[in-house]
């Protein structure tokens, strides 16, 4: 095969060019290093040094003459700066490339772009013009790779000289005809026409930000637009969908579209949706931003996006630039011309919006930028629960384990176990997988003072129980914080503890480690479900183990039950609206919990397992001492603890049929085709 396409390819290429290629190996600086999420990674060396995946896109300069011609110069390469032929003819893989140029107007702080398009809606026959890349340029090839591109479009003949200027490029290789994917750029280049320096930039949100949810920035296809600052150019005030009549606006959109469900307009029955190119209809409505949030809105972590921590010059621009266009692209039930939800107070202009709207105050709750975004379980007038498992005694099978623990708050100062509206031990094990766990509340019959308390547990460990089992601990308290002079009840809760200890004279061995919460937090900020009880991925498959399901809890006429094991509960959340049945867990209260309408955050699909796994935790073959899951909704129960891990994403029956077919009562052959170096490994079969 790889003798086939390089006689194709080989056929196009000059002797000249090879001589150029020959020379530039030698001297070339050191390889690209290609990840296992990588085509590239697995293809045949011979191809890669052929083919040189990757593309790079570099900006060398813009200019606008005198009577408006725009300019750039454009240089393609690949990742060792080899030069590409734009039209794929000396090198392999065509680039296919697009340019944008805008302005910021002095005194102004949002682009408005001169390559534009009309736009006319066929559902309301209003024409818009909208920002867009330019059409009827040419290029003209000044030296290997390097190219003059002169904008079919003019900038108008009274632009400001002295404002910045931006021209945007975006771009794309394909190599599908070699198996290895279309790589994507995108490159942004700010100048001023007179030759000034640059001074002024639209620097709000740093690509870095959006990637920490969405691992690679990644819109509008495989055309190549991949990082906020191309984003900003287009989406900018003066475009608008005609379709619908909303603005596109990347401060507006970008809100709305992350609250989503929780709009006012939605909550009140309407519908959030964008009609792009070629009529593509973008129903937001039901989108939920990931931040968990005990009190239902999730949108209050305006941080999040407005990190300080990923380089955005502008990253307080949210503090201290409140407008009416940002703030009512969530609150969008304001009517700022008549004052309605807004204190009655009408709000012409934005000239006054941080009059009131300070960053922030000395109160919570306020209506500071920071007061109104706070969330209760963040309040500083929570003192906190700090959480501490000091001794465990008798854990041994047929005992009741004695437990001591210690109780304080953030300060230090000792709290009681009656003072906690909820306060548990958990006993479970053994580590290798769970399959049994006691949960005892610990609040009336704890002894001790101060902040040591313990407890000895009403039913023993099973007999015949061996190796390590882990002791926990989960509570909250129910506590008053004011809230804009009223008094409200809010959830204290500490962070779970998880102690491991052995039955025997066996050594102490934790449970394994799978996912890092550190990761969950780059997309949820601060993990926390059942009420804040639950807080830590360690602690969560306690309970989510593979034994259990949600039968003690759903209805009836709703049975059979649905397994609630981690990895399958996880999997299948995160694929939620990629599912083809209905995924459906009943909670507390035997209240149901529907997952698909979840979209996964990633732009590019579900294909990065490291995303959350760490470890390699995802690869194969998993430990014998995995246990087969309870899956009563599946289509095979139990399932073995690979098999289930994968049809949580892959969830239909030809996999399952797969799976089951690569069984046997010596267990699962999973490994012997999707282990590492297989020919279809798992990095391999997810790799892009």
């Amino acid at each position: 095969m790889i003798a086939r396409l390089l006689s194709t390819k080989l056929l196009r290429v000059s002797v000249a060019f090879l001589l150029v290629v020959g020379s530039f190996a030698l001297i070339s600086a050191t390889k690209p290093t290609y990840s296992t999420l990588d085509k590239a990674f697995y293809a045949d060396p011979n191809t890669i040094n052929f083919v040189r995946p990757g593309l790079d896109i570099q900006i060398l300069g813009a200019e606008i003459a005198t009577d408006g011609t725009m300019t750039a110069r454009v240089k393609f390469t690949d990742p060792r700066g080899l030069a590409l032929d734009r039209t794929g003819v000396n090198t392999p893989g065509a680039v296919s490339a697009s340019l944008v140029m805008g302005t910021i107007p002095r005194g102004q702080k949002q682009y408005i772009t001169y390559t534009v398009r009309t736009q006319t809606s066929p559902i309301t026959g209003v024409a818009a013009v909208q920002s867009a890349a330019d059409t009827g340029g040419r290029w003209q090839e000044t030296a290997p790779g390097e190219y003059l591109y002169t904008f079919g479009t003019k900038a108008p003949a009274d632009i400001d000289r002295s404002a910045t200027h931006t021209v945007g490029v975006y771009g794309n290789r394909n190599l599908t005809e070699f198996d290895l994917g279309v790589y994507l750029k995108e490159v942004t280049h700010d100048f001023v026409p007179d030759g000034s320096p640059v001074t002024v930039v639209r620097d709000v949100i740093n690509t870095a930000s959006c990637n920490k949810c969405h691992d690679r920035l990644q819109l509008h296809g495989e055309t190549g637009r991949t990082t906020m600052e191309g984003c900003s150019l287009c989406h900018n005030p003066m475009t608008v969908d005609p379709d619908t009549g909303n603005t596109v606006d990347m401060k507006v959109m970008i809100h709305k579209i992350h609250r989503g469900r929780f709009l006012p307009s939605v909550v009140a029955g309407g519908e959030y949706v964008i009609i792009g190119n070629r009529q593509s209809v973008h129903d937001f409505s039901g989108v939920t931003f990931s931040p968990l949030d005990p009190e239902g809105d999730t949108t209050r972590q305006c941080q999040v996006c407005h990190r300080s921590d990923v380089g955005a010059t502008q990253h307080d621009a949210w503090l201290t630039n409140p407008s009416r266009e940002a703030c009512g692209s969530c609150h969008d039930n304001v009517n700022f011309a008549t004052g309605e939800n807004h204190a009655n107070l009408p709000q012409p202009t934005d000239n006054l919006c941080s009059t009131c709207h300070i960053p922030e105050g000395e109160l919570e709750f306020d209506i500071s930028i920071k007061g109104a975004h706070t969330t209760s379980r963040f309040s500083r007038q929570l003192p906190g629960v700090v959480f501490d498992i000091t001794n465990i005694q008798d854990g041994a099978a047929g005992k009741a384990p004695t437990v001591t623990f210690t109780l304080k708050d953030k300060t230090g100062a000792p709290l009681a176990p009656s003072t906690f509206s909820s306060l548990s031990l958990v006993l479970a094990g053994p580590t290798t997988d769970y399959t049994t766990y006691i949960r005892q509340d610990v609040r009336a019959a704890a002894t001790g003072s101060g902040d040591r308390w313990t407890y000895t547990f009403t039913r023993p460990i099973p007999e015949g129980a061996s190796g390590s089992w882990s002791m926990s601990i989960e509570g909250r308290r129910s506590l008053p914080i004011t809230d804009r002079g009223a008094q409200r009840n809010v959830n204290d809760a500490g962070n779970n503890v998880v102690k491991y200890f052995s039955l025997d004279s066996s050594p102490v061995t934790p449970r394994r480690q799978v996912v890092d919460l550190a990761k969950c937090n780059d997309c949820h900020v601060s993990l926390t479900i059942h009420g804040s009880l639950r807080n830590q991925t360690e602690y969560c498959v306690v309970c989510h183990n593979p034994r259990e399901t949600d039968a003690v809890v759903r209805p009836a006429e709703q049975m059979p039950p649905e397994g609630i094991d981690f990895r399958a509960m996880i999997h299948r959340i995160h694929s939620g609206a990629e599912l083809g049945r209905d995924y459906t867990i009943y909670g507390f209260g035997s209240r149901p919990i529907n997952f698909n309408n979840v979209h996964f955050t990633s732009m590019v699909g579900r294909n990065n397992c490291n995303l959350c796994h760490v470890n390699n935790s995802q690869q194969l073959p998993l430990s014998q001492t995995h246990v087969d899951v309870t899956d009563p909704r599946g289509f095979l129960n139990p399932v073995g603890p690979t098999t289930i891990a994968c049809l949580g994403c892959h969830d239909n029956i030809q996999a399952a049929s797969h799976a089951l077919v690569n069984t046997s009562a010596l267990g699962e052959s999973c490994s012997a085709c999707h282990g590492p170096g297989k020919q279809f490994s798992l990095d391999r079969v997810h790799a892009e």
